[in-house]
């Protein structure tokens, strides 16, 4: 891994679908999109002491907005939902 690891994780996504998939303890994370599923899971398990079970990765593709007769549009990004080994939670999502 050439970078950080802390460079590959950007943000956690929580919204209510992923709440709820932190109940079959599945997290997600947006990350680069040049990131593969050997560098992320490698930057949980050093970040967090953590076992990882399963990554998945999803390419989501930026909407086209609309502001009056000028056109945007939002940045694509990866998320990747990972899998942690029974018994074992992210200390950031204890809380919820």
């Amino acid at each position: 891994m050439a970078t950080n690891p802390r460079d590959l994780l950007i943000r956690p996504i929580i919204t209510e679908k992923t709440s709820q998939m932190m109940s079959e303890n599945k997290y997600t994370f947006q990350v680069p999109l040049d990131a593969n599923k050997v560098e992320i899971r490698q930057a949980i398990e050093t970040i967090f002491n953590v076992k990882v079970e399963k990554v998945n990765t999803v390419r989501v593709l930026g909407k086209t907005k609309r502001m009056g007769r000028f056109v945007g549009k939002r940045s694509d990004y990866k998320k990747a939902i990972v899998k942690l080994v029974a018994g074992q939670k992210l200390p950031i999502f204890e809380g919820m």
